[in-house]
Order: C-alpha cells, then structure tokens, then sequence
C-alpha cells in the first residue's frame, strides 16, 4: 500500500515536471493540496488558471498538483518533498492533510526557496516554518457554524460533528470553533453544556472520502432517530449530491420540521442546490477560488523579499434558505 502511495505522488509530480518542459522552462509557484479527488480545491485549481490566463507574460507559472486522492498523507509529503528537491521551483504554497507530517518534513528538508501554506496551515509549534498563511479562519468558520445551530435549535439537543483527517489543521480548528462557542468556554467535547450532547460514536472522520462521508451520516441516522443536529464541518457529504439526496431523503420529514438539523461547510455549486432543495439548513462557505487566484501573487512578493502579514484570510460567507441567491461574495 505504501509502495503505490509513492508511485501515485510520483505520478503526480511527473505530470508536473512535463507540464513544465512544454511550458518553455519557466520558473514554477507549486500549489500542492490535499487531493485532486475533492471538488473544493477544484476551485484552487480555476483560480490558479485564472491567473496563469491574466499572466501570460510573467517569468513564473502558477502550476497545481496533489496526490490522486485525499487520503493519501504519505503522497502529499512526497509531492512537496520532491518539489522542494527541484531547482525550477522557486516557491510552494500547501494545504497539508496532515499537518505535523508535512511540518517535520519542511524542517527536516529546511528548503531555501518560500514556503506558504493554503487553505489549511501547519501546527502552531510549526507556523515558524512558512512565511504565511492564505484561507479561511477557520475556527470563526466553526464560530458560525455554532451560532446557526443555536438559532435554529435555541435549546439545544443531541448532535454530531462530521470531520474530515485526524490530523488536518484546518478542520480541528472549526471543530474547536463550533464546541467553544456552543459551550461558552473551551471544550474538548460537547457533554451537556448549554443542553447540547454529542451522541456516542461522533465525530465521525471521513478522511476525506465522498462516499465514507454519506455513508456515516446514514449510519449516524439509523443509530440515533432522535438526533437534533448533524454539523458537516467541511462539505464531503454534499460534494456527491446523487448519495446526499439518497442519504437525505430518509430524514427529508424531519428536515422540513427542523427536528433534525443540518449545518454544512463550504458552498460549492451542489451544495447550493442541496439548500435549496431543503436537504441543509445553512452553508458557511470559504472561498477557494480567490485562494487559487491570489496565491501565485503572494508567493511571487515572497520571493522578491517583501515581509507580509503571517495570516491573510480570505473570508466567509453565509448561506441559508432565506439568502440563498444573494449570500455567495462576487
């Protein structure tokens, strides 16, 4: 298993290197993201093409990359690792799946070139180690989150909370985001604070599979009919809409009545519509695109030596039934 991990990285990172060879050798600024398999980073890949097509006359080419699939860790590591090890990269910008590895490669490695981090960010006892950070605040994001749960359930109930890797950054720090700010204090898991409980067996980690995730919420479904709340703290589920509407339609009653609950990350074009068929409740949306379009930019500064601020967020957006044709930013 391990062995195709590595073939399937280095797959990745030879496409890479062709695509550099027909691009008449011009100097590279790697986007390296958790998985080409998930629709949301998708949406880096346009931004990062939207910049290349306004920049056609620039020295560097905004190139993106990733290992096939979202789960697999190792191969991320891989890409980055032999990217880091290529003379014509001159900066990498990294959504690492899991963060402590990727940190203890990049300080290991110690590469010479600037290092940023996208979308998700290293551990705190590793952001020494990358010249800044462009996305999400991620633990507003959960704060948000929170704050729709409590409206729409202002006494609170059962939930449960749907992450994505153990170790990805980004994802624990909506989490954390969510219970903080339901608990009124910092928590490790809802047990009855304010009248929320999260149920036995959650969170559920669906390492970043489509299928994994709509299988769990059905699972989590049938084993609690009196559940209140289901939070997707990012949008797996959703990204496949044909298993989420399956999924969805066995509790579509309750979600009429707001007996049961749906909060989701991100607000990718099929998670839109699941809010418009009455399949969530409220959708906070990050903006990848804009994380695609400005990183090139951003590391180019980097490069020419100019000091910016460690976090740059790219901001949120909040979508429910009532706004759900005017929320998304332009």
């Amino acid at each position: 298993m391990k062995m195709k991990m590595l073939l399937a990285a280095g797959a990745a990172v030879a496409a890479l290197v062709s695509g550099a060879t027909t691009a008449q050798a011009k100097d590279v600024l790697a986007i390296v993201v958790k998985g080409l398999d998930n629709p949301f980073f998708e949406q880096i890949n346009l931004g990062c093409q939207k910049w290349m097509g306004e920049n056609a006359d620039s020295e560097y080419e905004c190139f993106y990359t990733g290992p096939a699939s979202s789960a697999d860790e190792a191969g991320e590591v891989q890409i980055v690792e032999d990217l880091l090890n290529r003379p014509d990269v001159k900066a990498i910008a990294i959504s690492p799946s899991n963060a402590p590895a990727m940190g203890n490669l990049i300080r290991r490695v110690a590469p010479s070139i600037p290092v940023m981090t996208i979308d998700a960010d290293l551990i705190e006892a590793d952001r020494d180690l990358r010249a800044t950070y462009l996305g999400t605040d991620n633990y507003e994001m959960g704060v948000l989150m929170a704050k729709h749960a409590m409206e729409l359930k202002p006494d609170g109930g059962t939930v449960c909370l749907q992450l994505g890797n153990v170790a990805a950054d980004n994802i624990n720090a909506r989490a954390a985001g969510f219970r903080d700010t339901i608990a009124g204090e910092k928590v490790d898991r809802l047990t009855g604070q304010n009248g929320w409980t999260e149920v036995d067996g959650c969170p559920v980690f669906t390492n970043d599979q489509i299928d994994l995730a709509n299988q769990q919420m059905q699972d989590v479904f049938t084993a609690n009919p009196d559940l209140d709340a289901f939070i997707l703290i990012g949008g797996w589920a959703q990204f496949g809409p044909q298993a989420y509407a399956q999924v969805t339609d066995q509790v579509k009653d309750k979600l009429d009545s707001k007996e049961l609950v749906i909060i989701a990350g991100d607000t990718l074009p099929p998670q839109m519509d699941a809010l418009r068929a009455g399949r969530s409740h409220a959708q906070v949306g990050q903006r990848p695109f804009e994380m695609g379009y400005r990183a090139p930019t951003v590391m180019m500064e980097l490069i020419e030596g100019k000091t910016l601020d460690p976090i740059i967020y790219t901001g949120l957006d909040e979508c429910m039934a009532d706004n759900v044709d005017s929320c998304l930013a332009q």
